[in-house]
């Protein structure tokens, strides 16, 4: 969890962050997830991230920060990750008690303990029928801006149904990472906006509004679960008088609306229509704006947190960060200096080896493993040499973002 405070000229004036693993050891995490022992499911638990919201809150405090200056706040977070509310827990929101941290507050709250996240692949037999509902894959791509994937917030909902009705039964809400991030802030529940809401394969992206035969072919009764969704720049409300009483905060500082870790960068990076921007993080996402987007079976069609008309087309790799964090633990003894230099140490094209690593199933191919080949195009099982393992490592991921980006008509200008 990080914070970044700006003042009006865009200056950094603080920032921080909480690292689940180490600084919440209490939830046994590794990497912020637990990953079942199916390798297929991965979830995070809620009260983690509520008691890091608590502890950097703290962190900040306890610097002398000064929370009455602040005017407005807003959020991102990841993506298809979603919570699940219990029966009458906003009047807990409503009415926490500012005298404790608001994990305590809220530890009943969820009636589903441990969230499903975006590195979560346990729904396939849900994405299937999903796309059965809607006449085929391709079908579903044109009304959502994707096929059918497991990570995708239908499809987990789905998932929840089927396993464990009176669960779902039990929830009265459903929020993104997002909007629950934003509902913390804002002290009841915030609506789901229409970025973020666009990886849920339920929001028709055109018209900006919930698919009727996507959500009765998820759940009964999800449209109410999930409320109405917003333009990703609406300025929800004023701040919970929670944070004015135990922080400090002005009760005219607004929330705005909180939207996903993707729609987020391109914001963030001011990306404009023509541009193109690749994020390498725990999943590695290419990304551009677009006019006149034409969903396909590979990659996903987003509506852009910027400008509500237009659309952003979205490539997401699973095997990122962790990845290359793997290999630089192996070859490069845990040090990206070290890294570095083997990598410089070796020429582009890597003499013809190559290599496609992929820990966990991939998204973008659907792959799993690791695949290495030698100039003369045969496969190698075994390993390269340190420094050439790191260059194929490097050089595969990047090989593989241009193609899959082609594929989709995306031209790379020379």
């Amino acid at each position: 969890l990080k914070v970044i405070a700006i003042d009006e000229q865009l200056r950094v004036i603080y920032e921080d962050n909480v690292h689940f693993d180490k600084d919440l050891p209490e939830f046994k995490t590794q990497g912020g997830v637990y990953i079942h022992s199916d390798r297929l499911t991965v979830t995070s638990p809620v009260l983690m991230w509520v008691k890091a919201l608590d502890m950097i809150l703290e962190k900040m405090k306890s610097s002398g920060f000064n929370f009455s200056q602040i005017r407005a706040l807003s959020g991102a977070g990841q993506q298809h990750g979603s919570v699940y509310w219990k029966k009458g827990s906003i009047q807990i929101l409503k009415n926490a008690s500012s005298e404790l941290p608001l994990h305590q507050s809220l530890k009943g709250c969820f009636s589903v303990s441990n969230s499903p996240i975006w590195m979560d692949s346990s729904t396939a037999s849900q994405c299937r029928a999903l796309e059965k509902a809607m006449g085929g894959a391709q079908p579903l791509a044109s009304v959502t801006g994707s096929r059918a994937y497991e990570r995708f917030t239908g499809n987990q909902i789905a998932k929840i149904y089927s396993q464990n009705p009176e669960v779902y039964k039990q929830t009265e809400r459903i929020s993104l990472v997002s909007s629950f991030a934003a509902s913390l802030f804002l002290g009841t529940y915030a609506p789901i906006d229409y970025s973020d809401g666009s990886g849920m394969n339920l929001l028709q992206i055109w018209e900006k509004a919930w698919s009727k035969s996507c959500l009765d072919a998820c759940a009964p009764g999800l449209e109410e679960r999930l409320g109405c969704p917003v333009p990703s720049h609406s300025v929800l409300g004023p701040i919970s008088p929670y944070y004015s009483q135990r922080y400090g905060f002005s009760p005219d500082c607004k929330i705005v609306a909180f939207t996903g870790d993707n729609p987020a960068s391109l914001a963030g990076m001011r990306l404009q229509e023509g541009d193109i921007a690749i994020s390498l993080g725990t999943s590695d996402t290419l990304f551009l704006w677009i006019q006149e987007p034409t969903p396909a079976l590979e990659g996903h069609i987003l509506c852009n947190p910027v400008d509500s008309q237009t659309y952003m087309a979205l490539l997401c790799f699973k095997n990122g960060s962790l990845m290359r964090e793997r290999i630089r633990d192996e070859c490069a003894s845990g040090s990206w200096d070290e890294f570095s230099k083997a990598l410089s140490s070796t020429a582009a094209g890597n003499s013809g080896n190559l290599g496609f690593y992929f820990d966990v199933m991939e998204i973008t191919p659907e792959a799993v493993g690791i695949h290495r080949f030698n100039r003369d195009n045969q496969k190698v099982v075994s390993s390269f040499p340190k420094e050439v393992e790191i260059r194929a490592l490097i050089e595969g991921q990047f090989m593989a973002k241009r193609i899959h980006a082609e594929k989709l008509g995306y031209k790379v200008c020379k």
